[in-house]
């Protein structure tokens, strides 16, 4: 992913210096009650809501056992229609793919429709250090760049950002990109909003390369699907002369009529919209209107390591709505620059890790940032599962890494790290399989509870140091059901 995100530290040292800043968590805090509340009351419009939302876990389960096949079926059909298919198994070579292609164009610019793909591979550095200028479009992913920020929100990239911050960004950064912002700007919406539009123009104008993401695939057809909601992504897909779409291959849908599903469920989902302002679908070229030359690069970038979890492969369900972020209290809270990712939040918690690997801190980190109160899996619109795949993934982070594939069967590799507690669950498991020695053991804590420490000593003060420990009860429940009711316990 984005080298921005290397070297920083694990989530529980980031998400504390966020916590102490006021000024991020009111920020937070307003945004997401904001969007939360309005997406509620989307929702709550559709009758037929759980039965959409199973609909789309159906047609995304399908679609990745079945990904081989549609993928090619989807490079078939870009092919027929005029587009080029090319392939990259790693940030790297897709990196390498676009810098190659924009400067087949002979162009040092390119304008950007808001991509969490290019993001995840660093395209803009890349294209930097080639000497080709990248131009974020998006409103909120201009903030950020304008402010050499990193984004905190999958849908509001600077929802870390309040009005007077943006106002502030925009008069000190916007001449050095551009047409600067005008006299005397002021943090009201409309004029924010109208001093971004006049400095873009003149990019959307000039440009002759644009680069999108996809938000969906459909293979029959060859059809890209980018829906926003500020129409600069379809200034960016039709204006310039070249088009160049980067997308994670698990963006393919088999066909036409799966849209159906999601163009109701992702706008109710991110934006709490009925639909989505601008959905912009294209398939190929044509010689009368829009890009003279179209080319797909299907981003694999670990996805098909994901693939071969069957529990964490759900993360590839993601249509990347944010509304997991919305609801999340550990977001709200720590904000999106401390999971050291670009997708933060739930969503990025188990995606990340998957994607990445949990070799370094930040990573192996990522699933225990999550109180496992389930409200994200409440509210995803394809039925992802997060607590069960953050309790997965740190089963992986305690055996010791990435799975490995051994003949048809996807195993964790041992290693070294974590001993006390893979001792812990040893201990746990021989004593739940011994049952004489677990009442033993019952019987002497209840006895010894008042010499009990309020505290753990060691690894332990780390997990008591934000929790009480179990106040033990003066007897074990067995004692008690054979005290009380004259059962007999036949484990004795």
């Amino acid at each position: 992913m984005s080298g921005t995100y290397l070297g920083m530290p694990a989530f529980p040292r980031a998400a504390r210096d966020a916590v102490n800043d006021r000024t991020l968590r009111g920020n937070l805090r307003h945004a997401t009650h904001t969007i939360r509340a309005k997406r509620a009351r989307a929702v709550a419009e559709v009758s037929d809501w759980a039965a959409l939302r199973e609909a789309g876990k159906r047609i995304k389960d399908h679609t990745l056992r079945h990904l081989d096949r549609y993928l090619v079926r989807l490079e078939e059909s870009v092919t027929a229609a005029g587009g080029t298919v090319h392939w990259a198994a790693d940030a790297e070579e897709a990196n390498r793919i676009v810098t190659r292609l924009v400067k087949e164009t002979g162009e040092s610019e390119v304008v950007k429709v808001k991509s969490m793909a290019t993001q995840e591979i660093g395209l803009n550095e890349a294209l930097e250090a080639e000497g080709i200028r990248a131009y974020e479009t998006d409103l909120a992913e201009l903030i950020v760049q304008l402010g050499k920020d990193r984004p905190s929100h999958i849908l509001v990239p600077a929802i870390h950002r309040n009005r007077a911050e943006i106002r502030d960004i925009f008069r000190t950064e916007m001449g050095a990109w551009g047409r600067p912002a005008p006299e005397g700007l002021t943090d009201t919406p409309a004029e924010l909003a109208e001093a971004a539009r006049l400095h873009l123009r003149e990019k959307f104008l000039r440009a002759k390369v644009g680069i999108s993401g996809a938000n969906f695939m459909v293979a029959e057809t060859g059809t890209l699907v980018v829906v926003e909601s500020e129409g600069n992504g379809r200034m960016c897909l039709t204006l310039p002369e070249t088009l160049i779409s980067v997308v994670g291959i698990e963006k393919v849908v088999p066909a036409w009529r799966d849209l159906e599903v999601f163009l109701q469920t992702l706008p109710r989902s991110s934006t709490a919209e009925r639909m989505n302002p601008y959905t912009s679908m294209w398939t190929g070229t044509t010689g009368e209107d829009g890009p003279r030359a179209f080319h797909l690069v299907l981003l694999d970038n670990g996805r098909t390591d994901t693939l071969a979890d069957r529990v964490g492969r759900q993360a590839l369900r993601c249509i990347r709505c944010s509304a997991c972020l919305n609801v999340c209290p550990v977001y709200e809270r720590a904000g999106g620059h401390a999971y050291g990712s670009v997708y933060p939040g739930p969503i990025g918690a188990i995606l990340s890790p998957q994607l990445r690997g949990t070799a370094s801190a930040i990573d192996a980190s990522l699933p225990y940032a999550s109180s496992l109160c389930g409200a994200c899996y409440e509210v995803c619109p394809v039925a992802i599962d997060i607590p069960e795949v953050l309790v997965h993934l740190r089963e992986r982070v305690v055996q010791g890494g990435p799975a490995v594939r051994e003949g048809n069967r996807v195993v964790l590799r041992p290693a070294k790290g974590h001993a006390a507690e893979r001792a812990a669950m040893r201990a746990a498991g021989w004593a739940f399989t011994h049952p004489r020695a677990l009442r033993a053991g019952q019987r002497l804590a209840s006895r010894t509870r008042r010499l009990h420490p309020r505290t753990l000593p060691g690894p332990g003060r780390a997990w008591t140091g934000t929790r009480d420990l179990p106040v033990l009860p003066p007897e074990p429940f067995r004692d008690w059901w054979e005290r009380t009711r004259g059962g007999k316990d036949e484990t004795r």
